[in-house]
C-alpha cells in the first residue's frame, strides 16, 4: 500500500511498465487525458473504447496507458504520470491517506467473486491457513481481502507468513509449489486455479460491496479540464452500450488484452458486477449501506487504520463527485 516508491522508478513508469495508444484526433481544447488500466474484468472495456473509437467519438484525446503492474499504476496516478486510472476504492483511500489529491468520478464495478484467496488441496478453509504461507502483492485489494477473510476466521496476518509478490508472479509461485495459498485477481485466477485439486476458500462474494473500482482522476485534473472529464464518463457508458450490442466482439477484445481465451473471460462475467448509470447515481447517493459509496469509504478507512495498513484514516471531503454521472444523458 504505501504509495511511496523510489523517485527513479516513477519517472520510467509510463516507458517500463505500459503501453501506450492515442486516440487518432485532439479535442478542441489540445488537452490530453492520460488514462492508465490494468489486469481486471472491470476495466478493460477501455480497451474496447480505443478500439472502437469511442474516445474519439466523445471528442476526447485519451492516452491509454495499460500497466502489466497493477500497483505501478496506483504510482503513476500519485506522482502526476497519469490524470486518471482505473483503481479500487480501498488503494485510493491509502493514495489520500498519503497525501494524493484524488477523485473518484465513475463506478465501474464492483468485485463479487473476481477476487479470491486460492489454497491448495488439503486446505478447505480460510482458517486452514494458519502457520501457511500465502502469496499475495501487499497494498492492494486482495491483501484487503485476505485481511477481512483471516478476521473472519478469527486469525490476524501474524497467523501466517506473507510471500510478498506481484499478483502475476504470486499465482504463477503458487502454481509451482512454492505457497500454500494465493490472493489474486482475475484473469490471474484462472493461473491458479490450474493447480490440480486448488480451491477457493475466500472469495470478494463472501463481502458484498468491499471491493468497489473506479475511475479515479486527479482533483486538479478535474477542477481545470471538467469537459474531458466529462467525455471520458460519456464513453465509459457509450462503450457499455456496444459491448451489450457486440457481446462476442467484445468478448474477444477483452480477453485478448487479459491474455486467455474466449470461454475463460466468459466465466469472469458473475464475478465482476458491471455498473449500470442507474447503480452509479445510487452509489453517490450519501447513505448508511454497503451500497453506498460513503458508507463503504468511511469502513474501508477504519478497517485499514485498525490494520495497520495507513497511519491515520484518509480525509473524505471531496472525494465522491457525482457531477459526471448525474449529466450523463439517460
Amino acid at each position: 500500500m504505501k504509495r511511496v516508491l523510489a523517485a527513479a522508478a516513477a519517472l520510467v513508469l509510463l516507458t517500463a511498465c505500459g503501453s501506450s495508444d492515442s486516440t487518432d484526433s485532439a479535442d478542441s481544447s489540445g488537452t490530453t487525458v492520460r488514462l492508465g488500466f490494468s489486469a481486471w474484468p472491470g476495466w478493460f472495456p477501455w480497451q474496447v473504447a480505443q478500439e472502437q473509437g469511442l474516445f474519439a467519438e466523445n471528442g476526447v484525446t485519451v492516452d491509454l496507458t495499460y500497466f502489466d503492474s497493477y500497483t505501478d499504476s496506483l504510482t503513476a496516478l500519485s506522482t502526476g504520470n497519469l490524470d486518471a486510472n482505473s483503481q479500487t476504492l480501498n488503494d485510493t483511500l491509502s493514495s489520500v491517506s498519503g497525501g494524493a489529491q484524488q477523485t473518484i468520478v465513475l463506478v465501474n464495478d464492483n468485485s463479487t467473486g473476481n477476487d479470491q484467496i486460492i489454497a491448495r488441496s488439503g486446505i478447505d478453509t480460510v482458517a486452514d491457513l494458519k502457520g501457511r504461507t500465502v502469496a499475495v502483492e501487499q497494498g492492494t485489494v486482495d491483501h484487503y481481502l485476505l485481511l477481512l477473510a483471516l478476521r473472519k476466521a478469527g486469525l490476524s496476518e501474524g497467523d501466517i507468513t506473507v510471500k510478498p509478490l506481484l499478483t502475476d508472479a504470486a499465482a504463477a509461485a503458487f502454481v509451482a509449489g512454492q505457497v500454500d495459498a494465493v490472493g489474486a485477481f482475475a484473469p490471474f485466477t484462472t493461473t491458479a486455479l490450474g493447480l490440480a485439486g486448488s480451491k477457493a476458500v475466500a472469495t470478494s462474494a463472501d463481502f458484498p460491496g468491499a471491493i468497489p473500482d473506479h475511475l479515479v482522476f486527479d482533483a486538479g485534473f478535474v477542477k481545470d479540464h471538467p469537459k474531458q472529464v466529462q467525455a471520458l464518463v460519456d464513453t465509459w457508458f457509450d462503450t457499455l452500450a456496444w459491448i451489450a450490442a457486440n457481446k462476442d466482439a467484445a468478448i474477444a477484445i477483452m480477453a485478448k488484452k487479459g491474455g486467455v481465451s474466449d470461454a475463460d473471460y466468459k466465466t469472469y462475467d458473475a464475478g465482476t458486477t458491471i455498473f449500470t448509470h442507474e447503480q452509479n447515481l445510487a452509489a453517490f447517493t450519501p447513505g448508511e449501506t454497503a451500497a453506498n459509496l460513503d458508507f463503504q469509504a468511511r469502513s474501508i478507512a477504519k478497517f485499514l487504520v485498525d490494520a495497520k495498513l495507513v497511519d491515520e484514516a484518509p480525509p473524505l471531503d471531496g472525494l465522491f463527485d457525482a457531477t459526471f454521472v448525474k449529466a450523463v444523458s439517460p
